[in-house]
């Protein structure tokens, strides 16, 4: 089994979903925002085959409505 590359991917996914967005129609929002990703790339994240940079954290969980700690954490903390 392979160590994921990242902590975030699955909730990405999970946030991704909540808005019935499919991978595409993610890809198609992250680059109106500057993001230079294709579909691969994102399916590549959300299974942990691909690094999140620090720098695409911010512009992901703004199109997400969530917040970078809640795609950090798993899920485990909760902002008010």
């Amino acid at each position: 089994m392979r160590k994921s590359k990242n902590i975030s991917g699955k909730q990405i996914a999970k946030a991704r979903k909540s808005h019935n967005w499919t991978q595409k129609e993610l890809v198609e929002r992250l680059r109106k925002q500057g993001m230079k990703i294709d579909r691969a790339g994102l399916a590549k994240i959300e299974n942990g085959l691909r690094c999140v940079f620090d720098y695409e954290l911010p512009i992901i969980a703004n199109i997400l409505k969530v917040s970078v700690v809640w795609m950090l954490t798993r899920g485990k903390v909760r902002l008010s």
